[in-house]
């Protein structure tokens, strides 16, 4: 049986018209997990350089991120409209004044029709949110949250230094601001099998958030991950295995779940562990798209 998703180039094109293209942005940000407020070493998989470019300490200001950025998506994509994704580490995790100013420093012309941000559910609040709105103004706005797991047990063992309630807190009062939520969860976490894993996405489809990127554990060097990993407390999904938690996720899902990524993609560097499929981002795809009956 054939089981179509709604991706989200296909959601950009239909509210836009045209190919709308993110710019990643790193605005200097940290996490509670990391300055100390929660702890200091982060979630058990974190790359000590956090997610994204890490331009803002090599001087480059949001501005410049996304003149840069947009430069290259004109000449790859020959897009013309583009998002500015707060990427790196917790983007909410700020003053509200700071929050508001970074999020208007990146809107440079009026070729920048959205905001996409990053952050956890325990950096959510409504003053927050009032300073995403203040900035966004009428722009496309999507706040992306970490759920990772709906299983506290799990949450507590990768160290991530908030509970599932969090999460649901955070989604209720985004969705009373009429903010849309895409949540991450990840596939292959210790203490998460089979059942474990899709309830999450239960949980993400009963509370009726507009998109969910999907994420398989990888393993860097240099992480507890790691450790656990070689201790043999972790095993890594197969490929197949990935393909068809995620084929079977996607089913769970109600029709309108924006899927706005099958697969996390590793640093290109020797630090990945494993599994060493997750650079075979074409062949994860075929294969997702292959078990829900799809040639797309």
């Amino acid at each position: 049986m054939v089981h179509k998703f709604l991706s989200l180039n296909e959601h950009l094109r239909s509210l836009f018209g045209t190919r709308v293209q993110k710019i990643p942005l790193d605005a200097g940000f940290t996490c509670p997990n990391r300055d100390g407020t929660k702890g200091r070493t982060g979630c058990i998989y974190c790359d000590p350089r956090g997610s994204g470019t890490g331009l803002y300490k090599k001087g480059y200001s949001v501005a410049q991120q996304m003149v840069s950025g947009i430069k290259w998506a004109e000449r790859r994509y020959k897009a013309r409209l583009f998002i500015a994704y707060f990427q790196s580490f917790s983007n909410t995790y700020a003053p509200p004044e700071r929050l508001e100013a970074t999020y208007r420093e990146a809107i440079i012309n009026s070729d920048v029709v959205g905001l996409f941000i990053g952050t956890r559910p325990d950096c959510i609040d409504s003053d927050v949110i009032r300073a995403i709105k203040r900035a966004a103004q009428d722009r496309y706005v999507t706040v992306e949250l970490g759920l990772q797991s709906a299983n506290n047990d799990t949450l507590k063992a990768i160290n991530r230094g908030h509970t599932v309630e969090d999460f649901i807190r955070a989604v209720e009062l985004l969705k009373r601001h009429k903010i849309p939520v895409c949540a991450h969860v990840i596939f292959g976490l210790p203490g998460d099998g089979h059942d474990e894993m899709l309830e999450s996405v239960r949980l993400l489809a009963d509370l009726g958030v507009e998109g969910i990127k999907f994420h398989q554990l990888y393993i860097l060097e240099g992480t507890k991950a790691e450790l656990l990993y070689r201790q043999g407390a972790i095993r890594e999904l197969s490929l197949q295995e990935y393909a068809s938690l995620v084929a079977e996720a996607i089913k769970l899902l109600p029709p309108q779940t924006v899927v706005h990524r099958l697969q996390g993609d590793p640093p290109r560097s020797e630090r990945l562990i494993a599994p060493q499929w997750s650079y075979k981002k074409g062949e994860v795809r075929r294969l997702i798209l292959e078990t829900l009956g799809l040639d797309k």
